[in-house]
């Protein structure tokens, strides 16, 4: 196998739960999509949210315009963070379970809408070249929502 064929390894459980910290931190702030776009890995991205499957970076920035000027008000609480190495040492399988609310406003409504939710999510998170850990799937499991939040 030829140097730039090695598989990525496993990024080391901090510098992963740093990346899930600062990547809803980014979300939080509604940061540039050319901020977000290091999280991601550039080839092989698949991302499933209740609305689509996403499989490339330019249908990524599609989704995170849209999502950034939909949302409003963003507060992700990170809840829980598991790490499973793969068992192939490529990487790092993560269960994350974040509690998400946010604000929505349909025109012509007069009010904007609370959101409340639990989101269960399972990552498959990689080391680019230099080490540093990206996102190469992220699927939303599942949503609980809160009392009184308003549906999706």
């Amino acid at each position: 196998m030829s140097e730039t064929s090695v598989p990525p390894v496993s990024a080391g459980e901090q510098a992963v739960r740093d990346l899930v910290k600062t990547w809803y931190e980014a979300l939080d702030r509604h940061d540039p999509v050319e901020q977000v776009l290091p999280y991601l890995v550039e080839e092989g991205l698949e991302m499933v949210f209740p609305e689509a499957t996403l499989r490339s970076i330019e249908e990524f920035k599609g989704w995170y315009e849209a999502v950034t000027h939909r949302f409003f008000d963003e507060i992700h609480e990170l809840v829980s963070v598991d790490l499973t190495p793969l068992a192939d040492g490529s990487g790092d399988e993560v269960k994350v379970v974040v509690n998400w609310q946010a604000h929505i406003w349909d025109r012509p409504e007069p009010h904007s809408k609370w959101l409340g939710f639990d989101a269960y999510q399972t990552w498959v998170v990689v080391s680019d070249e230099q080490g540093k850990p990206r996102v190469k799937t992220y699927s939303v499991d599942r949503l609980a929502p809160m009392s009184g939040s308003a549906a999706l």
